[in-house]
């Protein structure tokens, strides 16, 4: 069964689900977890001070083929128009698909000395027992040491006359961020020792420049016309050259990206400072790139750092993130960081062709009105007709809407 749903948008939920269900095997008790809702006793060892349970829509993207593999993604965000654009710009890619390719797994821990008396010396004292200082490292995780993963190797620099170590460790199908503080906490005691000085901060970097990701995809020329690719094209350009456009071009990868990450239960925060902070190297530049080929297709490409994991963290504590991971059928986080990109690159590639052809606004303009509808006390058929009027009025608010809601019901 392959990602291609017609008319998906226009089912029933129940419909739907029953789609996802034979799309991904799902178990009856799996069916179940869609209406799940935490319980209070959970929510209150995840966080502090809890009081409720936030309510978010999951949805589901369509028309992902990543490596020659199908998938349906989960996405949850408030957003609308975006699931339905991200499935879109899958479309556009197809029959191919999407390539990706993820680096590996290698993260980043800062150990910061102050007060180093003989900082040239210190740094050879460091390097003189850097395999004593991997191998106290790797005692605290036997997992990665039974995998021949863990601490690697040991980088040094100069930050305001402080010394830096960075410690580069495999972390495997984890995020890492546990036990990479926990293995610098560790080893910090002894470079202490060694170097005659103390530690401050002893932390993982959340920027991943060891964790790459890249993503491919032909979108479909003759599906585009030519003068969409070509205003594609330029928009990337202008992208590359404003940092204002860049912002939010940027802005719109992470739109997939981070929607994927809600409804998996992984670090969003994370993702955004990683992305944005690779997209500042050297001058802040947009993650994608757009070409036109000699067949008049739009290539389009992403390279953005991704650090997700599929073991541990707080998608094991939620069923339906645990759900949403079953539904991709994701094996590894390489696999998943492979995800991550693709859903950026076409959540990039649904913008930009929006804004190259009928404008944003068209879209998003009629999912915003069926949204105030709502709020304003519409159901059923009823959600359609006030927005379509709002639309044609070009008048989309709260007000106009229950005035609306109240003529067509009589109220």
């Amino acid at each position: 069964m392959d990602s291609i749903i017609h008319n998906f948008h226009k089912m029933s939920v129940e419909e739907r689900r029953e789609i996802i269900r034979e799309f991904s095997n799902l178990s009856v008790e799996d069916m179940k977890v869609m209406d799940y809702r935490m319980d209070l006793d959970t929510a209150s060892n995840m966080i502090e001070n809890v009081y409720t349970i936030m309510d978010y829509p999951v949805g589901i993207a369509t028309n992902f083929r990543v490596n020659g593999k199908e998938y349906m993604i989960p996405m949850s965000i408030e957003e609308p128009s975006v699931i339905a654009a991200c499935s879109n710009g899958a479309r556009y890619a197809r029959p191919d698909g999407f390539i990706a390719y993820s680096t590996g797994s290698f993260m980043r821990g800062e150990i910061e000395l102050y007060d180093v008396p003989d900082p040239n010396k210190a740094i050879i004292k460091i390097m003189q027992n850097k395999e004593k200082i991997l191998e106290m490292a790797n005692t605290r995780s036997k997992t990665l040491s039974s995998m021949e993963k863990g601490a690697k190797s040991i980088e040094i620099h100069f930050v305001n006359n402080e010394l830096i170590i960075n410690i580069i460790i495999d972390v495997a199908d984890a995020m890492g961020a546990n036990i990479i503080n926990t293995m610098l906490e560790y080893v910090s005691g002894y470079i202490e020792e060694l170097t005659d000085s103390r530690a401050n901060l002893r932390i993982m970097s959340n920027l991943t420049t060891e964790r790459i990701t890249y993503a491919y995809a032909k979108f479909d020329g003759k599906m585009l016309g030519p003068e969409t690719v070509d205003r594609i094209v330029r928009a990337s350009e202008f992208a590359k050259n404003d940092i204002y456009r860049a912002t939010t071009h940027n802005k719109g990868i992470m739109n997939g990206i981070d929607a994927v990450l809600l409804a998996t239960m992984n670090d969003f925060r994370a993702q955004e400072a990683n992305s944005h902070a690779y997209a500042s190297i050297g001058g802040y530049k947009p993650l994608t790139d757009y070409q036109k080929d000699k067949e008049g297709n739009l290539i389009g490409s992403i390279k953005v750092p991704v650090a997700v994991g599929t073991v541990g963290g707080a998608t094991k504590t939620s069923k339906k993130a645990m759900l949403a991971m079953k539904i991709m059928g994701i094996d590894n986080s390489s696999e998943f960081s492979n995800i991550l990109a693709c859903v950026g690159l076409a959540q990039n590639f649904a913008a930009l062709r929006a804004l190259a052809a009928e404008g944003i606004q068209q879209g998003h303009m009629k999912l915003h009105a069926r949204n105030i509808a709502i709020a304003a006390g519409a159901s059923g058929k009823l959600i359609d007709t006030v927005a379509s009027e709002m639309i044609s009025k070009q008048s989309i608010s709260y007000t106009y809407a229950l005035e609306l809601v109240k003529k067509f019901t009589g109220e």
